[in-house]
């Protein structure tokens, strides 16, 4: 999600000159990414996103300049199953095969950017249909990406294909402490173009100054921290105070949501025993809302400064996201990509 909104937010920009949109819409084998990952080559020649580890790249921005030229646009199939693949000439054998659409973008934009645009900002999904293969290639839908609803319904000519994608808003983490081990986990977040908020009761904590890249800022009470920033059920959340007085009134407001992650940060000892507190106060946590409580926090990396905490943090999170169990890939018996 990051890429794409850079990439919307560079294509919504006034007086920005033509543009050349690279979109992966099919995948055949093995590949670095899938699907939806995108690579806009921009009027000055520069790029936004990436399609590939870095392979396809520059032979996509020769071909953006043709497109640039014709303004047609134009699919590209790249066939790494050889060991001896001639595209690079190195042999990098991704052992795959990948479909990549250009299209021209003209300014102004089409109608999907502002729609892509506006949902990002009210944390809506988009749904894109990118039609890259058809019987004409010429409008009213030639090739290129729509807003699904813009298709006539049951829209399938004979011969065509259309990679369909749903975007989603990106993950909304919630650090509950302004500490200095909370600076490296908003830091981190925010390069994973995660939606970040801090909060905390201390507003000398809770700065900008602090936290440059978080995206809201909040200080309020402990017990009104939760209330105030309602999160969404998909939400991420972490409880990092240092104080128990903190940490006793935001658990006994988040336990009870349906949170996608709720971490606590400190030893299990400390977890229970803000649980057998909750408890006597007449708090009641069923079997599942235990379950999505990690205290203490994050997967065993062996991790002791505060960056790597937040790295320990931050893929336990991710897990959560994709439902994996966080084994090593060597582990894996079925291919990454499910």
């Amino acid at each position: 999600m990051p890429e794409l909104a850079a990439v919307v937010a560079h294509l919504a920009a006034p007086d920005r000159g033509s543009a050349v949109l690279a979109t992966l819409v099919a995948v055949a084998g093995s590949s670095y990414r899938r699907p939806g990952a995108r690579l806009l080559v921009t009027a000055a020649g520069e790029r936004l996103g990436s399609i590939s580890g870095g392979c396809l790249e520059e032979d996509v921005l020769v071909r953006a300049q043709r497109v640039a030229t014709t303004g047609r646009p134009e699919l590209v199939t790249y066939d790494t199953s050889a060991e001896n693949d001639l595209v690079w000439g190195v042999g990098l054998g991704c052992h795959g095969v990948v479909q990549v659409l250009l299209e021209p973008i003209p300014s102004p934009a089409p109608a999907w950017v502002a729609t892509v645009t506006a949902n990002l900002a009210a944390r809506r999904p988009t749904e894109l249909a990118v039609v890259w293969q058809h019987p004409t290639s010429e409008p009213p839908f030639a090739l290129g990406t729509y807003l699904a609803a813009a298709l006539p319904a049951g829209f399938a000519p004979v011969n065509a294909e259309i990679f369909r994608e749903s975007l989603r808003p990106p993950p909304s983490l919630l650090i509950f402490g302004a500490g200095d081990d909370a600076q490296p986990l908003a830091a981190l977040a925010g390069q994973l173009g995660w939606s970040v908020t801090v909060a905390d009761p201390r507003a000398a904590f809770a700065t900008a100054a602090r936290f440059p890249t978080a995206d809201h800022l909040v200080v309020a009470p402990a017990a009104a921290l939760v209330a105030r920033l309602a999160p969404e059920p998909a939400a991420l959340a972490v409880v990092m105070t240092h104080h128990y007085v903190h940490d006793v009134p935001l658990l006994r407001d988040l336990l009870p949501l349906n949170l996608t992650y709720l971490g606590l940060l400190g030893p299990k000892k400390r977890a229970d025993r803000i649980l057998a507190d909750l408890a006597r106060d007449g708090l009641t946590l069923n079997s599942d809302q235990l379950a999505r409580l990690h205290a203490p926090v994050g997967l065993d990396l062996g991790a002791e400064r505060p960056a790597e905490v937040a790295l320990a943090i931050l893929a336990e999170m991710q897990a959560a996201l994709t439902r994996r169990d966080a084994r090593p890939l060597r582990e894996r018996t079925r291919p990454i990509h499910d």
